[in-house]
């Protein structure tokens, strides 16, 4: 059967981290799903069609703008899924329990207290049941990063150099999340990377890259005093990619299972 809702392949940024937490999913027709910083709906709508009209999904995210998206695209198709504009950081007392819980390129929302959001989640998983979240993990971007840092330095930008590296340490590695996990109480954890290439050029294609510029790029911005030194700065970086390229991202895919009472 053809499938309606299988992943978008035009989306070169949430398509590959979905199909790295896919691969680590399990699925089966009828179970309940907690999808969080569900955005448009990758892989929410993938995940519907599997469970089937027996199952259930709601997915969350905190743009009331994603969840009016998700909502039209969805139009009348699979009603036992549901997108609400809620805060995963700080779920609804009447959550119910859930047999799955996902969550596409999520951690980075998870802040200022990660830990504590995994614990909320891990307390709505059912028994037996499994979480499954992707991330891009330390190491995504390396090589430009050490390009900004060798720039910077040639300005003499010292605050600017700490705070690229407190940027840079922000980013949670495998181990980190995995040791996540283990807190809550899960077990069976993994935490798997899957190296992903980002395509682009030198110049203006670097720094407006759609996949960059919309996030990454923007954070090493606010590291800078001044925005017309940031201009020169990584213009002058855009322009000089030896060393830099490919750029390859991490996808970290955590999970975990939790316990069933008893074992």
């Amino acid at each position: 059967m053809t499938s309606r809702w299988r992943l978008p392949q035009h989306d070169y940024w949430s398509t590959p981290f979905a199909e790295s937490l896919l691969r680590h999913l399990d699925l089966r027709p009828g179970a309940t799903v907690l999808d969080v910083a569900g955005g448009h709906g990758i892989p929410a709508f993938y995940v519907a069609e599997q469970v089937g009209p027996g199952g259930q999904v709601l997915s969350l995210d905190v743009s009331a703008g994603q969840v009016a998206r998700a909502r039209a695209i969805q139009g009348s198709h699979l009603p036992w899924l549901r997108f609400e504009c809620i805060d995963m950081r700080a779920l609804p007392a009447d959550l119910p329990g859930y047999d799955r819980i996902t969550g596409n390129l999520s951690v980075m929302f998870f802040r200022p207290n990660r830990f504590d959001v995994i614990q909320g989640l891990a307390d709505h998983l059912n028994p037996g049941g499994q979480m499954v979240l992707t991330f891009p993990s330390l190491g995504t971007f390396d090589s430009l990063w050490r390009r900004v840092d060798q720039e910077m330095a040639t300005w003499g930008l010292l605050a600017e150099r700490r705070r690229l590296d407190a940027y840079i340490a922000e980013r949670p590695s495998a181990e980190e999340g995995r040791e996540w996990l283990n807190r809550a109480g899960l077990h069976r954890i993994e935490a798997a990377e899957y190296p992903l290439e980002v395509a682009t050029g030198p110049g203006q294609a670097l720094l407006h890259h759609p996949l960059l510029r919309g996030g990454f790029l923007d954070d090493v911005f606010e590291c800078f005093d001044d925005q017309r030194v940031a201009e020169r700065v990584m213009t002058q970086v855009s322009e000089d990619l030896d060393g830099v390229l490919p750029l390859i991202a991490q996808r970290c895919v955590l999970t975990g299972w939790k316990p069933v009472s008893g074992t």
